[in-house]
């Protein structure tokens, strides 16, 4: 019984903690540490964006996809949802939407930064 409650016990937590975890990672690159989504893609803030919603516009989203949130995902700390022009929930982070660039190939490319002098590496 004692082993059974002992399995339990840890399940739980494993369980708990799987919820808490952060949808993107921080790398370290060349500009220091930037925000990346799990496979090291590279994200980015718009500056147009207000705090909490984007207005990165639907033809906006061809280039510079929403980091989408999955359907049961909770915002938690600095980690919020804001609407898409796609109509999807999308991850901001302290308030800013993210997103990805569709001319980033690979983990690591930051060919986004610095476009049109609105477009930047998330810190």
């Amino acid at each position: 019984m004692k082993n059974l409650l002992i399995a339990m016990g840890i399940l739980a937590a494993s369980s708990l903690s799987a919820f808490a975890a952060e949808p993107a990672k921080m790398v370290d690159t060349k500009m220091g540490k930037v925000w990346a989504t799990e496979k090291g893609m590279t994200l980015y803030t718009f500056d147009k964006d207000t705090k909490g919603k984007s207005n990165c516009d639907e033809k906006c989203l061809k280039n510079w996809p929403a980091f989408h949130a999955d359907a049961k995902a909770k915002a938690e700390g600095e980690w919020s949802l804001v609407k898409a022009a796609d109509g999807k929930e999308m991850w901001a982070y302290e308030g800013k939407p993210l997103y990805m660039f569709a001319k980033d190939k690979k983990s690591g490319d930051m060919n986004g930064d610095g476009v049109g002098g609105v477009w930047h590496v998330a810190k």
